[in-house]
This record gives C-alpha cells, sequence and structure tokens, in this order.
C-alpha cells in the first residue's frame, strides 16, 4: 500500500476522520510528531505529505523548532512532485514558503462550521471539481494568508477570509480550514480562547452537528481524490 507521512504538530491536532478515510482508498497514513520530540525524517520516502496545523506562524521556530525540517521536506515535495496536502499551519507554510504572505492575529478569526464558497478554478482541480459551489468546513484559526503565491491556483473562499484554498502545480495543495476534523473535535477547544474571541463552544458545536453529514460527504471525497492520486491509481 501506498503510504503518506503525516506531519501532527500539536497533542491534539492528529489527522482525524481523514486517516481512516486515506487508508480506504489505499493510501496509509505514517504520523510523526515532532512536538514530542520525535525526530523528523530527512527525506521524504512516501507517496505523499501532509501537514496538518497548529497555533504557530510557519517561521515560528521558536515554539516549533522542527519546522525548518518541515519545510525541507516540503521543498523535496515540490521539487519532486509528490503529493502535497497542508491543513492551517501547513497550508499556510506552503503558501508562505513559495512566496505568499501569512499574518498573525490578522482580521475575524474563524471558529466552528464555516461555509465556504469554491472559485471558478476549482472546476478543474483534481481534488475539488465537481464539489457543490457551497460546502462547509470546520476552522479554527486567527492568523490567515493574506496573498497567495503569484503562479497558485485559486480554490475556494469564505466570507471573512478569502484564501480558503489553494493548488501550487499540479500535486501541492494548502487550505486554511480542517477536512480533516469533524464536529465532535469541537467540545475539546479551549473554553477561554473561544470567548476572549466572542464565541461559544456549545454553539459552535451544535451549529457544526446540523451540517456534518453534507459536510464529511465532502471532505471524504477530496481525501480519496488525494489518495488516488498519490497511490497512482
Amino acid at each position: 500500500m501506498a503510504t503518506a507521512l503525516v506531519v501532527q504538530n500539536t497533542k491534539t491536532g492528529g489527522p482525524g476522520r481523514w486517516a481512516p478515510w486515506l487508508a480506504g482508498a489505499g493510501l496509509a497514513p505514517r504520523v510523526v510528531e515532532p512536538h514530542t520530540g520525535a525526530p523528523m525524517p530527512s527525506r521524504l520516502a512516501h507517496d505523499a505529505l501532509i501537514v496538518l496545523g497548529g497555533p504557530f506562524m510557519p517561521d515560528d521556530e521558536e515554539r516549533a523548532p522542527w519546522l525548518p525540517a518541515v519545510r525541507r521536506l516540503v521543498d523535496e515535495a515540490l521539487d519532486r512532485a509528490v503529493p502535497y496536502f497542508g491543513i492551517c499551519l501547513g497550508g499556510q507554510l506552503l503558501a508562505q514558503h513559495a512566496g505568499g504572505e501569512v499574518r498573525p492575529s490578522y482580521g475575524a478569526p474563524e471558529f466552528g462550521s464555516v461555509r465556504l464558497t469554491l472559485r471558478q478554478e476549482s472546476s478543474e482541480d483534481p481534488l475539488f471539481c465537481g464539489l457543490p459551489p457551497e460546502v462547509t468546513a470546520i476552522e479554527n484559526h486567527i492568523d490567515r494568508i493574506t496573498r497567495l503565491p503569484a503562479d497558485a491556483a485559486w480554490l475556494a473562499s469564505s466570507a471573512a477570509c478569502p484564501h480558503q484554498a489553494f493548488r501550487l502545480g499540479t500535486a501541492a495543495w494548502g487550505v486554511q480550514f480542517h477536512p480533516e476534523a469533524g464536529a465532535d473535535r469541537i467540545p475539546h477547544w479551549n473554553t477561554a480562547r473561544l470567548v476572549a474571541h466572542g464565541a461559544d463552544r456549545a454553539t459552535l458545536h451544535r451549529r457544526a452537528l446540523a451540517v456534518e453529514e453534507a459536510s464529511a460527504k465532502t471532505w471524504h471525497t477530496v481525501a480519496e481524490r488525494f489518495a488516488h492520486l498519490a497511490a497512482g491509481a
């Protein structure tokens, strides 16, 4: 079976529902947790690379000293056209590393289930083509991408945060949202952090549950497509 190296940057920020979805489509996740002190591989000996989220900026090496090693793997993935999927921090890292801009605590934060609008460019994208024109996804961010790399295909936006999804080249994607997360993650979020930004955890959970079925169907489709791409199916 093909394998994907999955970089988990925090204790609770694992691959979630994407783990069984990817494995079911022929791509087995191999998770590395550098936040625990686990060493990062020096080269990408896998069929895909997935970088998950975290409460850091892409160059915050003081709090996340493993980020240079992650960037080296991203370089290798881009150079060799190994399929890459970056989620939240992983998407921001891809954008900044390729010449875009990421700004901390910028604009309105997004928490819970957020409505996304797919752009025309998505109609020709290998992962996003044929999805509903409006979809929902879990968001949990205060930092954001403020400028995409010049050669990026801009795939999706939200009302509060324009740069929700993009593609570089033929095989690298970055997203601001969390397709790997379902509504079940929200009850575990930090209440004080949410309250500080005017959000209520119980309300966020209830609203996410209301759209969970359709949202899960959408991101299951994207996960399967990514797995098939990486596995050469």
